[in-house]
């Protein structure tokens, strides 16, 4: 299954990269413009309550309807499904909606077809690999959180070792197994972290036997990049440490959770929705891809159980991120020794959408 979505993201991918270098640069110059008053809805993958991703949408949203002083409707439990999809944002089009935002990878190519079918509608999918005139994929730069909570775990484990739950071994994760990595040794150089992958973005079953195992391994602190706060649930039954993704997760384990990789997606769709309303719209050709300082992803920090210097190295280095710190910056190599990046170069955006390769101090599991 994972060589399949593998295969899948590249292609994607590529696909996104031909499209724009074959000559539709004009289109995006011209700008995009709705015909009429901007109407958004949402469509979202799972269900609003989740947890996760999907709840960290649905949080964001009654802050963006004060931004632009409107209502935003929703459907929930839109599947990565062309059948499915169509329906629900066709349906919303037919109502007058003119801007649908999606929340998932598998909406692209379906996204991208129904943005060709109405070229009056404005188009935005969240984690999307499909862009166009009226079409933006979007997604945070989640390594420079996870490189924060990174430090908090580096800084509160004892023996230095750290695990992780991820999803699949494709770009945006591979980059927060790294990223976090690169913070545990900001604090402790010899942290390492163990990562085990499930094979799946939202299965708390295999969640729970990842982190569990981890735990067996003597883990001190679990960090995750999958949907669901099972692993902090095991952390806290454990007895141990876990950093959180999507959203705060210290609701689900107050005591085990020392800080979240959270999304915020209000302070980066608020400004583009404006700009989609005003007219003149260009989505980036390439996609928008926010950092902590344009409002993609910040962290959550932290636990009463971190201490108020680790806490103050940690919100220093986010200062730094905001100011044009490059987390991803050589001389760097991976694992096996190889150079990645020659020293004083920063990877670009294709490297790190195309990261196969591991900092040394992972430990990859399957």
């Amino acid at each position: 299954m994972q060589q399949v979505l593998k295969r899948r993201y590249w292609t994607m991918l590529v696909a996104a990269g031909a499209a724009v270098s074959c000559g539709t640069m004009a289109a995006y110059a011209a700008g995009f413009t709705l015909p009429a008053p901007a109407k958004i809805a949402f469509l979202y993958f799972d269900q609003k309550n989740d947890g996760g991703w999907t709840q960290a949408f649905d949080e964001a949203r009654p802050k963006i309807e004060e931004a632009v002083g409107m209502k935003i409707p929703f459907v929930e439990k839109v599947p990565e499904v062309a059948g499915q999809i169509k329906p629900a944002a066709e349906q919303f089009i037919q109502r007058g909606y003119n801007v649908i935002i999606g929340t998932a990878f598998g909406y692209s190519d379906t996204f991208k077809e129904l943005s060709e079918k109405y070229p009056k509608v404005a188009f935005l999918n969240a984690s999307g690999t499909t862009n166009g005139s009226n079409l933006e994929s979007f997604y945070g730069r989640t390594y420079e959180s996870q490189y924060l909570c990174g430090m908090i775990a580096g800084g509160m484990s004892k023996s230095g070792k750290l695990g992780f739950v991820a999803a699949h071994p494709i770009g945006p994760v591979n980059w927060t197994i790294n990223a976090y990595e690169l913070g545990a040794q900001k604090i402790n150089p010899k942290a390492t972290v163990t990562v085990i992958f499930t094979g799946a973005w939202n299965d708390p079953v295999k969640e729970r036997a990842a982190a569990s195992a981890l735990a067996d391994q003597g883990i001190g602190v679990i960090g995750q990049h999958v949907d669901t706060p099972t692993p902090q649930i095991v952390a806290q039954e454990r007895g141990i440490y876990g950093t959180g993704h999507h959203r705060d997760l210290r609701e689900f384990a107050p005591k085990a959770t020392l800080c979240s990789s959270v999304w915020t997606w209000d302070k980066f769709l608020s400004p583009e929705l404006k700009k989609v309303a005003a007219g003149d719209w260009q989505p980036n050709p390439y996609g928008a891809f926010p950092g902590i300082k344009d409002g993609g992803t910040d962290i959550a920090c932290c636990g009463p159980a971190v201490p108020k210097d680790l806490a103050d190295k940690v919100m220093a280095e986010r200062a730094a991120i905001v100011a044009g710190k490059q987390i991803f910056t050589g001389p760097m190599s991976d694992t096996a020794g190889k150079e990645i990046l020659a020293a004083g170069k920063p990877i670009d955006d294709g490297g790190l959408w195309k990261m196969t390769w591991y900092v040394p101090g992972v430990i990859a599991q399957k």
